[in-house]
């Protein structure tokens, strides 16, 4: 099957299009641990054509959203959230780790599945008012995303949508993220 038509639409993929993207998705079990399947998207960043119809759908989706910034989660994120930046003609945010940013930042705590990690984020990142698009490859239970919707509202960011790659609907992060648009090009 070729590439199909990127239609330049903020509209869901189509079954085609999910059928063909959905080949550069390996899933690999009992990763990283037992009764894990782990979607590994590696297949599809090491192809240029699905890679670029994944950042161009996202960019034509958020295209007269007037987005003044995206924010990219690490680490994933900054794959994407980079070239989106690029496309919405919009500086570039990164949300990091805990003791990764070399400036003055704001911190917050979140749980994961297994534990609790700490988020960091740049206190001059974004402006009060100004909206903010969030992007990371995967949207699983939803906490370093909310997370990072919590970092950048105390900084007075507009939070305007969240973007994955893939959300494991199972999962449940959707609900987490209540009161939010979120958008995902896959969901397993």
């Amino acid at each position: 099957m070729t590439e199909p038509t990127n239609t330049n639409t903020p509209a869901a993929l189509t079954a085609e299009q999910t059928t063909w993207l959905n080949r550069y998705i390996r899933s690999i079990p009992d990763y990283p641990q037992p009764g894990i399947l782990f979607r590994d998207i590696t297949p599809l960043l090491q192809n240029a054509t699905p890679l670029r119809f994944v950042v161009e759908t996202m960019a034509n989706r958020y295209r007269n959203a007037g987005i003044e910034q995206v924010v990219g989660i690490e680490s994933r994120g900054f794959i994407f959230g980079t070239p989106l930046a690029y496309l919405l003609g919009t500086g570039f945010v990164p949300v990091r780790k805990k003791g990764k940013l070399p400036y003055q930042v704001i911190s917050v705590e979140y749980d994961l599945e297994y534990g609790s990690n700490v988020l960091e984020v740049h206190t001059d990142a974004v402006r009060p008012g100004q909206r903010v698009l969030v992007v990371d490859d995967l949207l699983a239970t939803g906490g370093t995303t909310a997370g990072t919707v919590k970092l950048l509202e105390q900084l007075g960011a507009e939070v305007v949508s969240l973007a994955f790659l893939i959300e494991l609907a199972d999962l449940g992060g959707r609900a987490r993220l209540q009161g939010h648009d979120v958008f995902a090009l896959l969901s397993y």
